[in-house]
């Protein structure tokens, strides 16, 4: 009995920290891989209006594609994705994430968008959000806000 009351704690113990992380294990019970999720890169330049842009890169190490499907935030009740195509911005219901690849929301391209801002984020603090995905459990990030101007890809 006390072999198996601490196997099972092992079992929920690995279960919460694989779910906390945001990654999920290689196979399930069909054989068919999962999705394998990790964030990047986040950030949210300091609004200067009641909207903001996010942006992060989502790489998939797992051999099954997944979405990404709606974004949610305390800082905003209507959070969007966006795709820049033709220097013109338009809301989306989903983004691919490719199997063994990756998803890169980044100034210029597609993006999250956040209206409507209930307050304004100072640089330095950071905002909270929820990705939410077709196959995979919702991920938190802290986007951390940056300057204004602020451009990774300058660097």
């Amino acid at each position: 009995m006390n072999r198996r009351t601490t196997a099972l704690s092992a079992a929920v113990a690995l279960a919460a920290s694989l779910a906390l992380t945001g990654c999920s294990s290689s196979s399930d019970a069909t054989g068919e891989g999962k999705p394998e999720l990790k964030v990047s890169g986040a950030f949210m330049p300091k609004p200067v209006t009641d909207m903001a842009g996010g942006f992060l890169t989502i790489t998939n190490d797992g051999d099954t594609a997944d979405r990404l499907t709606s974004v949610t935030s305390s800082i905003s009740d209507d959070v969007t994705i966006h795709e820049t195509k033709d220097q013109k911005m338009r809301e989306v219901k989903f983004f691919d994430i490719p199997a063994n690849g990756k998803l890169s929301l980044a100034r210029g391209g597609n993006h999250i968008m956040f209206m409507s801002l209930k307050e304004k984020p100072e640089q330095g603090d950071k905002v909270s959000v929820e990705l939410h995905f077709e196959k995979s459990g919702p991920i938190k990030v802290d986007l951390p806000v940056e300057a204004a101007n602020h451009n990774p890809q300058q660097h």
